[in-house]
């Protein structure tokens, strides 16, 4: 048999109603047999997650306050879950065991993986599959880098023989069996390394959008979903803030060949958007997606006969080095070049980098220009379509916007340009409008 394994997110699991939605999206195909849960998530506007409230809880514990009433919060939140589904079970022993923990300081990785860690016992119970503790399977070195080679092996060995399980997302264990919990995005990052483990066919991340959108929907009024992007694409976008999974979450099923479809529990009828390493579909429109984000600076450098300088551009890049500054982006003529970085990081060190550059590069005039914003165009048919540039500066121009910068990369994938922050939404709407609305 086909096997699916399906992750699904906090709001996904905040309370009984929201359960009975994911026992029947489970329930409804026998494939998916390992099903990944996180901690309960907000029920409304205003509310706390659960990992929050564990956090405040072990942060009491460690100044050594009482932390009973907090604690107490967390109970009535499982409880209410537990007595809303109608089942057999109780958690007092476990609450017991974590609360003792807290006292005797088991660390916040320990205490933040307890929301995962009680929702699948809660969850598994619901379902009548078996439970299963990653903190046995999940390993992580000394150094707290994660082993996907030595998981695969613990993983796939013990769920050989397993038929369907619940499995805690967001942690792991270090050798020396204490919690270690993944940075960001954990439990997206578990399904993706049980559907490694496994071999599935896919990997289903329920949440609670239908999939990627084409553009941002603050700035462009209901826009398209994307229904198939491949990782190259997604990875693009992440880069250039699209609120995307993590590179962390996609490695171990991207290496594995497994495809992923994001779904919405709210709406399991919806097709969702689907990952994939590579695909002959060819997209709708000639773009798969646009991202952006504000809060970037460029420093402009001229030199006369600067293309006939040996290592000006190293001595550019080291310069931003000795002054620990990353660049983004290094568009440049025959005698000018644009370094473009974040400004977060320039704060403090406009002056030591421009006397560090003069030092070294001897230039003409140099100044640097803040407030400038990043958006990339990406698509895979963007390669076969001829005038994808001319028309994206045209939609620019007729919107009266200003490019500051224009960066392609050799793949032909992504057009990235530079403006205003001012000019940022505006941007993004008339990008949106010439590619998608003028098709539809």
């Amino acid at each position: 048999m086909d096997t699916k394994v399906v992750k699904f997110g906090g709001s996904s699991l905040a309370d009984a109603e929201q359960f009975r939605k994911v026992a029947d999206i489970v329930l409804s195909d026998k494939s998916r047999r390992f099903v990944v849960a996180s901690a309960p998530g907000k029920r409304f506007s205003g509310d706390v997650k659960v990992t929050d409230m564990l956090y405040n809880c072990y942060d009491m514990a460690v100044k050594g306050e009482s932390f009973d009433r907090s604690f107490s919060a967390i109970e009535a939140r499982f409880n209410d879950i537990i007595t809303g589904l109608g089942i057999d079970l109780s958690l007092d022993k476990e609450f017991s065991d974590i609360k003792d923990a807290f006292a005797h300081r088991a660390g916040r990785d320990y205490a933040a993986s307890r929301g995962e860690y009680l929702n699948s016992i809660v969850l598994a119970k619901f379902l009548g599959f078996e439970f299963i503790d990653p903190a046995g399977y999940i390993r992580f070195d000394e150094t707290g880098t994660f082993d996907l080679d030595t998981t695969r092996k613990l993983l796939g060995e013990k769920l050989a023989d397993i038929e369907y399980a619940v499995i805690p997302g967001f942690y792991g264990s270090m050798p020396n069996d204490t919690i270690k919990t993944f940075s960001r995005g954990g439990s997206d990052v578990t399904g993706s390394i049980v559907a490694s483990a496994v071999n599935a066919v896919i990997y289903e991340n329920w949440t609670d959008v239908s999939g990627f959108l084409i553009a941002n929907p603050t700035i462009v009024d209901k826009p398209e979903p994307i229904t198939t992007i491949t990782y190259r694409e997604l990875r693009e976008l992440a880069y250039m803030g699209a609120g995307v999974l993590h590179e962390d979450a996609i490695f171990p099923v991207r290496r594995a060949n497994i495809p992923i479809n994001i779904r919405n529990t709210n709406r399991p009828e919806d097709k969702g958007t689907f990952i994939v390493s590579d695909t002959a579909e060819t997209s709708r429109y000639t773009i798969t997606g646009i991202a952006g984000k504000k809060g970037f600076s460029v420093i402009q450098i001229e030199k006369d006969m600067m293309n006939a300088e040996i290592g000006f551009g190293k001595n550019v890049l080291r310069a931003l080095e000795k002054n620990n500054v990353a660049f983004e982006h290094m568009p440049s003529g025959i005698d000018t070049m644009s370094v473009i970085v974040s400004s977060e990081t320039l704060i403090g060190k406009e002056k030591p980098v421009l006397d560090e550059i003069t030092y070294r590069c001897h230039p003409d005039k140099m100044e640097i220009e803040n407030n400038l914003a990043l958006i990339a165009v990406v698509g895979r048919g963007m390669r076969k379509t001829r005038g994808t540039a001319g028309r994206l500066f045209s939609a620019l121009a007729h919107a009266r916007v200003n490019v500051k910068m224009i960066d392609q990369g050799s793949s032909e994938l992504n057009i990235i340009i530079g403006v205003e922050e001012e000019d940022f939404e505006t941007a993004i709407r008339a990008i949106y409008d010439m590619f998608v609305l003028t098709v539809k």
